[in-house]
């Protein structure tokens, strides 16, 4: 009889995960208090704060934007949700496809840094408002040269629609997300104070105030979607921001208590009324309609107040949409 290689039928056995990013999302964070040997071997049991309805929804979500996104040669994208009332992660995919090695699928985008583009503009025009200016100030939409940029070349940012629109608001701004007003913002409200803002909401990644000018408004710094969803989840809760809450608690084998997560009291990052006036602004869809349209992705029904704002990086590497209800907070990479 021929020999019969029987070993090429065994297949590797593959067990599903369920959310595997937020899986080993949870193990590093895990490995932070317990050594690898407990891990394997002790039986925890993790009680987590993912909503599995929501993060069935944003996978279904991801693998759409990704599918339709794929004409325009953008291979890969990430998702993730908050609840800005606790911090809780609800939702979390770090990629369209954990096993697809051709986008490095294991990779967890949502925990990287990317450039925002214009998806960091609030920050810079909440500074502004916290220092008094407010969303009817007036302020010019008009060709301005900067000055060197450090590359030895000048900065003169342009406007996505390539125009320039004159004597406009604040408020019409920043909801057509206009360039040369946002860095003359910047101007106005100081890098160390836009920072200081940012980092005061959440952003964990701005960590060499000198690396950014004037360009930080539009492209400067990187940023993570996490970091990003809990930002601008605190403007949803008038100001409040609160610690990533991933893991509810822990039970040993025998079922004691090892963990339970604070309630978490929060901590104010913004006055209450320059939240109100951002929320106001994101959420202004006949102010963002002479650069976006009147039905553009992110303008909603009557009646449902959603806030939103995108932004894509100079290279048009990145591309981020961001917005929040004060139940929900979500980026997308």
């Amino acid at each position: 009889a021929d020999a019969v290689d029987l070993l090429a039928n065994v297949k590797p056995r593959q067990q599903p995960i369920r959310a595997p990013h937020f899986v080993f999302f949870i193990k590093d964070e895990l490995q932070k208090t317990f050594d690898e040997n407990t891990l394997r071997t002790a039986g925890l049991h993790v009680v987590t704060s993912l909503d599995l309805r929501l993060q069935t929804a944003a996978e279904q979500a991801v693998i759409e934007g990704a599918k339709r996104n794929a004409a325009r040669h953008a291979n890969n994208a990430a998702l993730v949700a908050t609840d800005p009332r606790t911090g809780e992660i609800l939702a979390m995919v770090g990629s369209k496809d954990y096993f697809d090695q051709s986008i490095d699928g294991n990779v967890n985008v949502t925990l990287r840094e990317r450039q925002p583009g214009s998806a960091f503009k609030p920050f810079t025009y909440a500074t502004a408002f916290s220092q008094g200016y407010e969303p009817e100030t007036k302020i010019y939409d008009v060709p301005i040269n900067f000055g060197p940029d450090g590359s030895g070349t000048s900065y003169i940012p342009r406007n996505y629609d390539g125009k320039f629109h004159g004597l406009i608001t604040m408020r019409q701004a920043l909801a057509m997300s206009l360039n040369v007003p946002a860095v003359e913002t910047l101007a106005l409200a100081g890098i160390d104070e836009t920072i200081n803002t940012a980092t005061q909401l959440g952003i964990t990644t701005l960590t060499e105030p000198k690396r950014y000018g004037l360009s930080l408004t539009l492209v400067g710094a990187e940023v993570r979607p996490l970091d990003m969803a809990r930002a601008f989840g605190a403007f949803g809760q008038e100001g409040i921001v609160h610690d990533i809450l991933p893991i509810r608690s822990i039970f040993n084998a025998q079922g004691q208590t090892l963990f339970e997560a604070p309630l978490s009291e929060g901590k104010r990052a913004l006055d209450t009324e320059v939240a109100r006036k951002i929320n106001s602004i994101l959420s202004d869809n006949v102010a963002r309609t002479p650069i976006f349209g009147p039905r553009s992705p992110i303008a909603f029904p009557p009646g449902v107040a959603v806030a939103a704002k995108t932004g894509t990086s100079q290279d048009f590497n990145d591309a981020w949409t961001v917005g929040y209800t004060p139940f929900i907070a979500a980026a997308v990479w």
